[in-house]
């Protein structure tokens, strides 16, 4: 029973798969007829922890500062934590919340509001072992709340704007091990695309896609350290302007088991 339930909820997901892969290739087509594209270069540096409290639970949270560079500005400081439980062999479901910290979306603009967000979600993850290779699936559904803001200040409390829903493929690729063969060092590359939904998106029903490549180094079995680039293009409200990002990542992923190996 556990094995044809896994079989269902792979042929729902590989059908929203191939659905996306249809829309982005009409979304990618309209991109040339677009006038505006708004280039900009950034920097994220993040702290990852996973805390494993057994088989089957743990807990994510991450801390993350984007800056704009060049000229040198905030941009966002996020705050994520979620908690994830195995529901069969390979596959993952999670609920969680994240706090972000908007800052204009101009590096020379003069204003220094900060506006927050709230984002509950759930979510769904897979890993398939191909050969040597990792090919990894991420669903997430999340609800997007914003602060209400008048006269370029914080009022009242926060408003719904709408919903949005992502997709990531991601591929992990071994290129030295330990001698215990766990991966010392892998290349990480991931391709994630965005989709709003709701009555107050008219426009931009195609959010962003966000292609990164990654070089990640196991220092010891609770640390790890990852440098790498992103691609982040992404629609505006109106539907005809874009932000073309190039982003420089530093991540470091710190985890901590509680359960004892007997």
């Amino acid at each position: 029973m556990k094995h044809l339930e896994i079989s269902h909820l792979g042929s729902f997901l590989q059908r929203i798969r191939q659905s996306l892969v249809i829309y982005v290739l009409f979304a990618s087509f309209s991109l040339f007829a677009q006038k505006k594209v708004i280039h900009q270069e950034l920097l994220w540096y993040g702290y990852y922890n996973t805390l494993k409290f057994n088989a089957n639970w743990t807990l994510n949270s991450e801390i993350q500062e984007r800056q704009f560079i060049n000229p040198s500005a905030q941009h966002q400081l996020v705050f994520r934590t979620g908690i994830q439980r195995k529901i069969f062999e390979n596959w993952n479901a999670s609920v969680g919340m994240t706090l972000f910290l908007q800052s204009p979306q101009d590096p020379e603009s003069e204003s220094h509001l900060m506006v927050p967000e709230l984002r509950p979600n759930i979510g769904l993850d897979t890993k398939q072992q191909l050969s040597f290779l990792t090919l990894s699936h991420r669903y997430k559904v999340e609800a997007r709340f914003f602060h209400d803001v008048e006269n370029n200040a914080l009022v009242g409390g926060y408003r719904y704007s709408n919903i949005r829903i992502r997709y990531q493929l991601g591929l992990d690729i071994p290129v030295l091990k330990k001698k215990n063969k766990e991966d010392l060092i892998s290349v990480k590359l991931k391709d994630e695309i965005m989709f709003n939904a709701g009555s107050k998106i008219v426009r931009n029903t195609f959010d962003q896609n966000r292609i990164s490549l990654g070089l990640h180094y196991c220092i010891n079995p609770y640390f790890s350290f990852e440098v790498g680039y992103m691609k982040w293009f992404q629609q505006r409200t109106s539907g005809v302007d874009y932000y073309d990002r190039d982003i420089v990542r530093l991540s470091l992923f710190h985890t901590i088991t509680l359960k004892k190996k007997q």
